[in-house]
């Protein structure tokens, strides 16, 4: 084989190779979303049945603590922030600041 060949060979390959990137960047950002409602999911049912027996808004520790949440359980989302819990009247919620880790943007999950 001659240099030639061997580069072109490598310019195929890296060609292969950026566009199976191409393909694939945009559903690894699918799927950490995915997981991140799951586990918000999650933490909101356990926020949910620590309100049904106390008056205060629970936290992620407390949740753990009080054997509620597993401590084996994601208690951070995708990007490794911790999640948000906010009670009302109607309940708990669970928030993530999504993949630009700035709450109260357009990209946070609930």
């Amino acid at each position: 084989m001659t240099l030639i060949e061997i580069m072109i060979v490598m310019v195929i390959m890296a060609l292969v190779a950026g566009g199976a990137a191409f393909a694939i960047l945009p559903r690894l950002k699918e799927a950490k979303v995915k997981q991140t409602q799951q586990d918000a999911k999650k933490i909101a049912s356990a926020a949910e049945m620590y309100l049904s027996e106390h008056d205060d808004c629970p936290t992620v520790d407390k949740l753990i603590q009080m054997k509620i949440l597993s401590k084996k359980s994601r208690t951070t989302d995708a990007w490794e922030n911790a999640f948000a819990i906010e009670c009302d009247d109607d309940g708990a919620t669970v928030k993530s600041a999504g993949p630009d880790k700035q709450m109260g943007s357009a990209d946070d999950i609930e």
